[in-house]
């Protein structure tokens, strides 16, 4: 029989192994990466041709091609009034991994309108110990990888996607713009979402939404995968990461160099699918102004311990758009109020 594609390019790669030509390797990568784009394309097109086409309109139709009908019974059951206003909501998540992707499916699976993708880094078999991604993605940016599948799910869904280090002048700047301009009208996008695992990425996130007035919520696992929480961070009216920031980033040291050599943190996919569950909720919670909205939520998983905290903001914070948003929210509460029905 003939040797498949994917066969050559095993023995090509074995016969590279002796060749010291950091070039040469460099181009084999990148035609391996290819092909996997390839064959993850072809195998999405194939599944997506017993799929559906787009869905016009929310129904709450009890069918079994209906994806909606049993979102749309938490209309029916008076915990939403209107469901299907999750169309017109926009959502930008900053960091693909192991609790960004898992609320990217959620959000999609939920009918959210848009979804805007942002993270700089690539699909490896290491990340397989995680949920979300395929071994055949390897080698794909991770939010190309994320919006291909997330499209298959749910064809409804709008998705941006862009392979970027948000902590960069000119990545920054472009962030900015898409948190301005990226909702589904052209506005401002509705929530933020930080999935990231560093601080310098969360202070870009968080410099950005104080000066756009963008409401945010920031989530993270510890090292150890043992435990985990979500933040909300409303403008002006809850604390923002700076103003309650980890001794790492007051104290001026670099994170960089808390990273042991040959040592990576632990990783696990249930605890980040908790901290992912969690995180979605509560942005459900948002939107769609249901239920109560954690301002803190931590989660223990050693001890099944789910801490909340209320967290107000520094009148001293040191991020001045931070200080501004805080003197419009008391004017605003100091304000007349229209009398409740």
């Amino acid at each position: 029989t003939q040797p498949s594609l994917q066969d050559c390019l095993h023995r090509l790669q074995e016969r590279l192994k002796s060749v010291e030509n950091e070039s040469l390797h460099q181009d084999f990568k990148a035609l391996q990466a290819a092909l996997q784009r390839v064959e993850s394309d072809n195998s999405s097109t194939k599944s997506g041709d017993h799929y559906r086409g787009k869905i016009s309109e929310m129904s709450s139709e009890v069918r079994d091609d209906n994806p909606y009908s049993r979102l749309m019974a938490l209309k029916s059951m008076g915990i939403v009034k209107n469901y299907e206003e999750i169309r017109n909501f926009s959502v930008l998540v900053v960091g693909m991994g192991g609790i960004g992707s898992v609320a990217a499916e959620m959000l999609t699976r939920c009918g959210i309108g848009k979804l805007l993708l942002f993270d700089y880094d690539k699909v490896e078999i290491a990340n397989m110990n995680r949920l979300f991604f395929r071994p055949e993605q390897a080698g794909m940016s991770k939010t190309d990888a994320a919006a291909q599948t997330l499209a298959a799910i749910n064809p409804d869904v709008e998705f941006e996607s862009y392979c970027h280090n948000i902590t960069t002048t000119d990545n920054f700047e472009h962030l900015m713009q898409r948190m301005r301009e990226g909702g589904k009208g052209g506005g401002p996008v509705d929530l933020v979402l930080s999935c990231v695992d560093n601080f310098a990425a969360r202070m870009a996130i968080n410099t950005a939404c104080n000066e756009l007035r963008v409401v945010w919520m920031e989530s993270g696992v510890s090292e150890d995968a043992m435990s985990g929480h979500i933040q909300w961070l409303v403008p002006g009216r809850l604390a923002c990461f700076r103003c309650l920031p980890p001794l790492v980033t007051t104290s001026g040291f670099d994170e960089k160099k808390l990273k042991r050599e040959n040592v990576c943190a632990a990783s696990l996919p249930t605890t980040m699918g908790v901290v992912a569950g969690l995180l979605v909720q509560n942005a459900l919670k948002y939107l769609l102004t249901f239920g109560v909205v954690a301002e803190y939520l931590g989660y223990n998983a050693l001890k099944n311990f789910f801490p909340g905290y209320a967290l107000l903001p520094n009148p001293q914070c040191e991020d001045r758009c931070c200080v501004r948003n805080q003197a419009e929210f008391k004017a605003w509460q100091a304000g007349p109020r229209e009398a409740e029905v």
